[in-house]
This record gives structure tokens, sequence and C-alpha cells, in this order.
């Protein structure tokens, strides 16, 4: 993944580097963004989505006080890559009742058995007591390098290799293991090709008389964006739950294979980055993202982000409530004030909305005067009127050229504004049932 990382690294590089980031300089930055996932494997369809997603979401974006430009844009490619890896579906792999069945299918060499030892270790670890089934009588030495990984991490184990019949082998595997008290069963399945019909028809009936609780299918990221003919190929015969993709280590392709398996609607539960048992680690998108782009300053600038979300929601649901702060009051001001002259936005609303009234009384000079007070507040005093004293009122009415009067007036309107607020908010309730 490194090649990945280190084309992400110079997109961001030119995202830092930009000067007034016009629509020039933005397709510039996306045609490098296009050049370093198309080397990926990244489907050019996904690519192009992708491209036209974050110019469209940069360009209508109001910047945020606090804010950047480049902030802005950093904050839209990390969101879009994310989405793009699935991370509008990621959840945290979770088992459900014991006892727990497993089921790992995939093709040939894409590394099954050994991610059915690592996600045994990873689960005895978080507690669980696991057992191993060799289910694969095709491949020679499947049985012994199962047993053997098994005996290294200290896991139950069941497999017959005199026997070759798989169902019958994980039916007399799970009666087994369960009289050791395992509570999670995990079955390594022969390793098929998507078109090997009498393979693919193996996995239906194993899954017909197992039952398991999670299909797994395990993908091989040197793959790149070929995985999804296997995912859909896999889906189409047994319900598939979870996917583990492997040697993410060294894949140029890995972006290419943890998109085309969102793009099947399959969520990643795990990746593989090694081979060691130790290489191996629950998919969280919005992590995997940030470790590729690897900017010191970047978890600072999501969290300032968060924040800022969190701020609006709780803004969102005051509003909702039939509250209203001054910091409210602010922006629709502002907002007049951009449409033009005050009589045009007369005739275009058919007269003053309730919650500006006031403030459109006095005519322009009257909102110009109430935007210098609020400009003067702190955000905290816009957020809580209620801490505003005489003596802010004076340091406001220093700080917009006005007078404490002024000052008292627009805190005189706010509060009648508010009571119309909840007028209307009890009304809506009453009228709803509440």
């Amino acid at each position: 993944m490194e090649s990945l990382r280190s084309g992400l690294l110079s997109v961001l590089e030119k995202v830092k580097n930009s000067v007034i980031l016009d629509t020039k300089e933005v397709d510039s930055i996306i045609r490098e963004l296009q050049r370093v996932l198309l080397k990926a494997d990244v489907d050019v369809r996904l690519v192009f989505e992708l491209s036209e997603k974050i110019k469209k979401k940069f360009f209508s974006r109001e910047i945020p006080p606090g804010f950047s430009k480049r902030d802005v844009l950093i904050k839209i490619l990390y969101d879009e890559l994310v989405s793009l890896l699935g991370g509008e579906n990621a959840t945290p792999y979770t088992l459900g009742r014991m006892p727990y069945k497993i089921m790992l299918v995939g093709i040939e060499g894409s590394g099954k058995t050994t991610t059915a030892a690592k996600l045994a270790k990873y689960l005895k670890e978080n507690g669980y007591s696991v057992g191993l089934i060799a289910a694969d009588t095709y491949r020679p030495g499947a049985y012994e390098q199962l047993q053997q990984l098994a005996t290294k991490i200290g896991v139950s184990f069941y497999g017959d290799p005199q026997c070759k019949d798989p169902v019958r082998i994980v039916e007399e595997g799970v009666k087994v293991l369960e009289g050791r008290g395992v509570q999670v069963f995990i079955i390594d399945t022969a390793g098929r090709h998507k078109d090997e019909v009498s393979l693919m028809q193996e996995v239906s009936e194993i899954y017909e008389k197992l039952k398991p609780d999670d299909v797994i299918l395990v993908v091989d990221a040197t793959q790149g964006k070929g995985v999804a003919k296997q995912a859909i190929a896999f889906k189409e015969k047994v319900p598939l739950g979870h996917v583990v993709v492997t040697k993410l280590d060294g894949s140029a392709k890995g972006g290419g294979a943890l998109s085309a398996v969102a793009s099947t609607g399959a969520k990643v539960a795990f990746i593989g980055t090694g081979e060691k048992l130790d290489d191996f680690e629950a998919f969280d998108p919005y992590k995997f993202v940030a470790r590729l782009l690897g900017m010191p300053d970047l978890e600072g600038l999501l969290r300032k982000f968060q924040a800022l979300e969190e701020h609006e929601k709780e803004r969102a649901r005051l509003a909702a409530a039939g509250k209203i702060t001054l910091l409210d009051l602010k922006e629709q001001l502002l907002e007049i004030k951009k449409l033009g002259p005050l009589s045009k936005v007369l005739e275009m609303l058919g007269g003053p909305p309730i919650a500006v009234k006031g403030s459109l009384e006095g005519g322009e000079k009257e909102i110009d005067k109430w935007i210098a007070v609020l400009n003067s507040m702190t955000e905290e005093e816009l957020l809580k009127p209620e801490i505003i004293d005489r003596s802010r009122m004076t340091r406001i009415a220093r700080g917009s050229g006005t007078t404490v009067r002024d000052v008292k007036r627009l805190l005189e309107s706010y509060t009648q504004m508010k009571k119309i607020m909840r007028q209307i908010y009890r009304s809506r309730r009453r009228i709803q049932g509440f």
C-alpha cells in the first residue's frame, strides 16, 4: 500500500501548496487524485464519481469560521475516500449467540487457511474459546498446515485426512469440538474458482448442512478490482456476511480491492497486512484512510470538524425545539444582506419574516447596526445571551460603535422573537398530537 500512500500524500501536498483553490487549482488536484487511484486499480467509474462529488461539495460548501479552504478540501477528500472504502456501512465485527459458526470461503491462493488461524487467534485474544475445522479435502497439505497453526496459537482443531466428504467432516467436527467446550467454530473450506461449478455447488451444500452464523469471503489484495467478481459469484451461492482482504502489505492494487469489495455492498471486517499471525486487524475505514494520508495534523483537523458538526447538531436541535440563539439571528441578518437592497428582499418575501421582523422595521441602517452589535459579541455571548450583563453591554456597545441602549433594544427584540418561536413550536406539537 506504500505506493497508494505516497500518491495520496502528493495530492495533499498540492492542496497545502495551493494559493486560492479556484476551479483551475481544484481541477489540477482532482486530476492528481484520479491518477493515484487509477494506479491503485480503483474502478474508473468509482474514481470519476468520487471526483465529481469532491468538486460539487467543495464549491457548494461555505467555509466555516476558523477554517481555511484547504482545511475544507482536505476534510472532503478524507470523507470521500472513507466512503469509497465502505465507511458509510462500516461496523465493528461482533459475534452473536454461542455457539457461533464461521465459514471461510474464497478462491485458491487467497490465503484462506492462514486467515482462519489469524481470525482464531484474534477471537481467542478477545476471550472466546475457538476451534478450527479443516474442511479442505483437495489441497495437499491443507490438513497439516491448519493443524500446525492451531497448535501454534493454542486453539482446538478437528480434521480427518482419510475422509473426502467436507460436509461430513464439518458435521463431525462441530460435534467433537462442542464436547471440548468450543464456543466459536471456524471452518476452512477448499479454495475454488468462481467458474468451477461443482466446487461452488459444494459451498452451497456445506452452508445448507452447517447453517453457519457468518460466511466470510477471503480475497487477495493483489487481485485489485477483480475481487468484485469473486464477491458477486460467492454471494450468489451463499449469504455472504463479511470479507477479509489479505496481502495488503505489498499490494499496489490494495485500494482497488477494498473499493471493489465495498461497491458490492459486502462489509470488510478484517485486513491482513503481512504473513505473520499478528499481521491481522479489524478494518476501520476511518483509521485506514487517516493512516494512508499520514498527516500529523490530520487528527487535530478532524477533531475541529467534529466539534463543529456537534455544535451544528445542537443548534439544529434547539431550533427544532422552538429555540433560537443570537448566532442564529446574526446569520439570518447576514443572509438578508447578501440578497441585496432591503426593498428587493421585502418584495421577494412578500413581507418581512417573523424571525427578524424587528430588525427590518428600522430599515437598512438598523440591520447594519444590529450586525455591528452582534459582531462585537463573543461566541459564548451569541450562544448564551443570558450572560450579557451591564458590564458586557458597555463593552459590546464600545466595540460596535453603538450605545448601550442599542444593545438593550436588540436583546429585548430577541426576547420577543424567542417567545414567538416557542409559541409556534408548542402549536406544532399540539397539532402533531404530542
